[in-house]
């Protein structure tokens, strides 16, 4: 199209990305009583294949909304390590710890550099 003409297509657009919400916002409206899945797919400019497919996925648990990140007050203490001579805040300073405090009263001291991945999943036992 050299021209400068400008192609305009109509219809279903292939490969439209959905966010998971949207995924599944569309998919309950599927499962409410007396809905079209025809009409549903109609309205939202899907094929009606597509909302089976979304609809399965849901069912097999792979389409799940995803977990919003929690955020706990933090308080920090200074434990006198401005009154320790400079070689022992070296010494404290090469094995810092935080401690967490969950809701339901658990406590977990974590060392620096523990990997993010083996505290979310000491965090998720937790809370469970």
């Amino acid at each position: 199209m050299a021209d400068g003409a400008v192609e305009i297509i109509t219809g279903r657009e292939r490969r439209r990305r959905w966010s998971v919400e949207d995924k599944l916002k569309i998919v309950a409206e599927t499962l409410e009583p007396g809905a079209s899945v025809n009409q549903i797919a109609a309205r939202h400019d899907v094929y009606p294949g597509l909302l089976f497919t979304w609809r399965r996925q849901m069912r097999n648990g792979k389409l799940v909304a995803q977990r919003k990140p929690l955020f706990f007050p933090v308080q920090t203490h200074d434990a006198g390590l401005s009154a320790m001579p400079a070689q022992m805040q070296r010494a404290s300073s090469a094995s810092r710890q935080i401690e967490i405090e969950l809701s339901n009263g658990s406590r977990v001291r974590v060392e620096e550099g523990v990997s993010l991945t083996t505290l979310r999943r000491v965090l998720a036992a937790l809370r469970e």
